[in-house]
């Protein structure tokens, strides 16, 4: 069965399926085909205690499961849907590929069952990037919602795309966070407009190559109906555009923190304006909001405003709510979170700063940084990174695995910025941390939680490390009081 036979109007009853891997996006997918009469069976790598908990929800159903064995393809198999984070090196792939199964990922099989049951299927605006997709499509949702219209942040933000597309609530328009991983997996995606946000060195390991990488993130311009949305500031994006096959008419808009040219998105003495979708972009400019009602105003993130409007411009939002959107929304937690002011010093936690280009930008927003980095790196280096925020750094106080590759840069190109090495990786490192970059920072200083890496080596996720770093803050200011 070829990969364009199998779709949301075949007869999915009897049908030999095979989802590999539970979670998030393994188990809607297998009660979706399930009750659709395919015969499914879940494969697995793990068997612990939460998957056999998983496992027999699923069996119960009538589902097979397979824990401990997510290597073999199993006999009759004709489709093999995949959770995004399972490599494309994988013997179940490899395996798969050789018999000529095709191989979707659970953005796939959503967008193949989008608009089944009789209604019409909701137009998908689409956000990818290394860093700022969650924050840019929960920006979007936002002005979506001030313009009155039924929308959802979906996809890789935590909320299963299947869920949206086949749940009770019929939807205008949904804004979508995809993933590399998702997009490598999804070939017939054809997004009604989409935005890449920027590209750098992530998750090479999964892809193999810098260009496997960027192919797998321009594969959200594919088809696209009216507007391919770049970072005019990150050249990749546009080349991603010029190589991207859309439908007639689409359009190249750019987003630039400075004034916009013609089809372009920008910035002019502190107003968001809009050069694209106006009437006369040779002569016209369109006021969208103020620098200020972006929260917080950091560079990046008000880059992530401005794509996150191009998006809902492109679908028809007027600008009074791209504005009444960008005041309603508030950041996630652990995302240049402003924790307190202790002594006239900043406390921000950045935590989700886990690789280096997030921590670029993190450390672009403030003037002069204490800055609490490490972790594990992911084979990042840092020589960049520090050169670029040498003249912005106060102190550095480093924790975690792998901070002698970032104590080696700041040797080789930041040598008379004092550095403070706790030599600890347990969870109580933290609070000295916060205290000895205390001792460093001066009034009107800023001390910043911002990696540059993963948090695995120390905290269950980057959440924990956020909560941490908050903790120990606000302990300090109760003491201060």
């Amino acid at each position: 069965m070829g990969s364009q036979e199998v779709s949301s109007t075949v007869d999915w009853q009897g049908k030999h399926v095979t989802v590999a891997g539970l979670g998030v996006s393994g188990i809607p997918a297998a009660r979706a085909l399930h009750e659709r009469g395919a015969l499914v069976t879940v494969v697995n790598d793990g068997d612990d205690e939460r998957a056999r908990a998983q496992a027999a929800e699923l069996e119960a159903l009538g589902i097979t499961v397979r824990l401990g064995d997510g290597a073999t393809l199993p006999p009759s198999t004709e489709l093999v849907v995949t959770a995004p984070g399972w490599r494309p090196d994988k013997p179940l792939f490899l395996a798969a590929a050789e018999a000529g199964v095709p191989v979707w990922g659970d953005v796939e099989l959503a967008w193949r069952l989008r608009g089944t049951g009789g209604r019409e299927p909701a137009p998908w605006l689409a956000v990818t990037g290394t860093n700022g997709k969650t924050t840019t499509v929960r920006m979007l949702a936002s002005i979506l919602e001030a313009a009155g219209l039924r929308t959802a942040a979906v996809g890789n933000i935590g909320v299963s795309l299947l869920d949206a597309v086949l749940g009770e609530t019929e939807y205008d328009v949904l804004a979508v966070e995809l993933s590399s991983y998702q997009l490598h997996w999804a070939p017939s995606l054809r997004a009604h407009s989409a935005a890449v946000l920027n590209l750098a060195p992530d998750h090479l390991d999964w892809h193999g190559s810098m260009a496997a990488y960027a192919a797998d993130k321009g594969r959200v311009y594919e088809g696209n109906k009216v507007a391919c949305v770049y970072n005019a500031a990150d050249p990749a994006t546009e080349d991603l555009v010029r190589e991207a096959d859309v439908e007639e008419g689409c359009r190249a808009i750019g987003f630039t923190l400075g004034a916009p040219g013609p089809s372009q998105l920008g910035v002019v003495d502190g107003i968001l304006v809009d050069r694209a979708f106006v009437a006369n972009r040779q002569k016209q400019a369109q006021e969208l909001a103020e620098v200020t009602d972006v929260n917080p105003p950091a560079p990046h993130n008000i880059a992530n405003a401005l794509a996150a409007a191009a998006l809902a411009r492109a679908f028809g939002v007027e600008p009074a709510a791209v504005r009444d959107g960008l005041r309603a929304f508030r950041p996630d937690a652990h995302r240049i979170e402003h924790v307190a002011d202790i002594d006239e010093v900043r406390y921000v936690d950045d935590s989700k700063a886990t690789n280096t280009h997030a921590t670029e930008a993190s450390l672009a927003a403030y003037d002069s940084i204490v800055w609490i980095a490490g972790g594990l790196a992911k084979g990042a280096t840092f020589d960049e990174l520090v050169t670029g925020a040498a003249k912005r750094l106060r102190g550095v106080v480093l924790i975690g695995a792998d901070r002698a590759l970032i104590r080696e840069a700041l040797t080789r190109h930041a040598p008379e910025v004092p550095v403070v090495d706790l030599d600890r990786t347990d969870t109580g490192a933290m609070s000295e941390a916060v205290a000895r970059a205390a001792e460093l920072a001066r009034p009107g200083d800023t001390v910043l939680l911002a990696p540059a890496c993963a948090s695995m080596d120390m905290f269950t996720n980057y959440n924990k490390r956020g909560e941490a770093f908050a903790d120990a803050v606000r302990a300090r200011a109760d003491e201060s009081a």
